[in-house]
């Protein structure tokens, strides 16, 4: 099974950092975000991925070309033709195709654009900008038992701040709720079958 990288958004809300490379390469922990969810994917056995680029995808594709020589132990021996000599390989058993979707295009046409490397299978939906504890295996699980076309994964986001139960009459604080639920709202948590 594969899993589709949603990366060519402009990450406007985040342009500290984004005006320099796309959302899904901002570091986290000395690693891109795009990285960690990778890794994510390849925990549960998914380690076929195609990442749909947009805003800079040539920071993504330079990232993956250099990808295994940075992960590796090498030897350069200029005495005998320019050799390159790989002593330890410890990048991960990914295959991992990047596709130039388009800079304006939204999320169904970047899913159209890729459809002839996914044609007639199932396959992993996500965002390349967000890192998650969501059990996949469930997901599966909840898809496959479901019969429908597309699973969504979905949470209730928790409020920005605290909640204050107040008594008026009295002028008093009664209780304190911390960032409680917001109406009881669903929005869609990025992880989809």
């Amino acid at each position: 099974m594969k899993a589709v990288i949603l990366a060519g958004g402009f990450g406007t809300r985040i342009s500290e950092e984004s005006h320099l490379r796309p959302k899904p390469m901002i570091e986290i922990g000395g690693a891109p975000i795009l990285w960690h969810i990778l890794r994510f994917y390849s925990y549960y056995g998914v380690n076929e991925f195609i990442i749909c680029c947009g805003y800079m995808g040539y920071v993504i594709k330079e990232y993956f070309a250099d990808y295994y020589l940075h992960r590796s132990d090498i030897t350069f021996d200029f005495t005998s033709g320019n050799k390159i000599i790989v002593h330890n390989n410890v990048a991960e058993p990914w295959k991992v195709t990047i596709i130039d979707t388009g800079l304006h295009t939204q999320t169904g046409g970047r899913l159209k654009r890729i459809r002839q490397f996914v044609d007639g299978e199932r396959f992993h939906v996500t965002y390349g900008d967000g890192v998650s504890n969501i059990d996949l295996p469930k997901l599966m699980e909840v898809h496959e038992r479901s019969g429908k076309t597309v699973t969504l994964s979905a949470i209730q986001p928790g409020g920005r701040f605290g909640v204050l139960d107040i008594n008026e009459r009295e002028g008093t604080i009664t209780g304190f709720r911390e960032k409680a639920k917001e109406h009881g709202a669903w929005i869609n948590a990025g992880f989809m079958v």
